[in-house]
């Protein structure tokens, strides 16, 4: 399971999900994708979910619930895992740049992000230090 690779397994396997994805772009009103990422310095969260879309074709906005799940070494009693709902809004050209609100336990995070192969950028959450999110979207089905 993916979950348990060491930080390398991760790595790797998020390569190779991220070499599929090249040159993806969202586009169509009602489209469903798929979200994975990795919240924190070593990757310690692992992030899934499946999205909406929620706004016009132009505002590419989509909305989902979405599972965090503790992948790091330092769990003791098994993986903590943690449920929220994030919102997405994708922007620019291909689209190249995202925006997100990621609310977990009540609390609301807001990331900002830009596209290479995945979209990178920093989780900011009220009275915490910023830390890094790496996502990458695919088209359901």
């Amino acid at each position: 399971m993916t979950a348990w690779l060491p930080l390398p397994g991760r790595v790797a396997k998020a390569a190779l999900l991220a070499a599929g994805l090249i040159g993806f772009g969202a586009t169509a009103n009602g489209e469903s994708l798929q979200i994975t990422g990795y919240i924190g310095v070593l990757g310690e969260w692992e992030l899934t979910g499946n999205l909406t879309a929620t706004g016009s074709d132009r505002a590419k906005e989509f909305v989902g619930p979405v599972k965090m799940l503790h992948v790091g070494y330092c769990t003791q009693d098994g993986p903590e895992e943690r449920t929220g709902e994030i919102r997405v809004r994708l922007s620019g050209t291909s689209p190249s740049r995202m925006t997100a609100a990621l609310i977990v336990n009540g609390v609301e995070c807001s990331y900002s992000g830009r596209q290479t192969d995945t979209y990178t950028g920093m989780l900011k959450c009220p009275d915490r230090r910023a830390v890094p999110l790496t996502i990458w979207l695919k088209p359901e089905g």
